[in-house]
């Protein structure tokens, strides 16, 4: 069912394409290239059990908590008007 001006299935490519955006910078906030076995924040080890779960890993649970805690804010504005982009 079309709806206004957009095309058949606008609002559900609308979401695909957030949801993919939102993927893509997930994945490029993932470490590459070769990890650690010190945290390069605090200089403590780092678990071999980390280390195994994901090979690239730079930092320790307890900084890596830390680093999650602060706020992560988007650039993306998909609504379009001028209520959206004053939050």
């Amino acid at each position: 069912m079309a709806n206004g001006w957009g095309p058949e299935g606008g609002i559900q490519d609308q979401i695909d394409a957030t949801v993919t955006d939102a993927l893509s910078a997930a994945r490029a906030l993932l470490p590459s290239g070769h990890g650690t076995v010190e945290c390069e924040v605090c200089g403590e080890e780092i678990p071999l059990r980390r280390r195994q779960a994901i090979p690239s890993v730079r930092t320790c649970i307890a900084c890596q908590s830390e680093r999650d805690k602060r706020p992560a804010f988007s650039t993306i504005n998909r609504r379009g008007n001028k209520d959206s982009q004053l939050r």
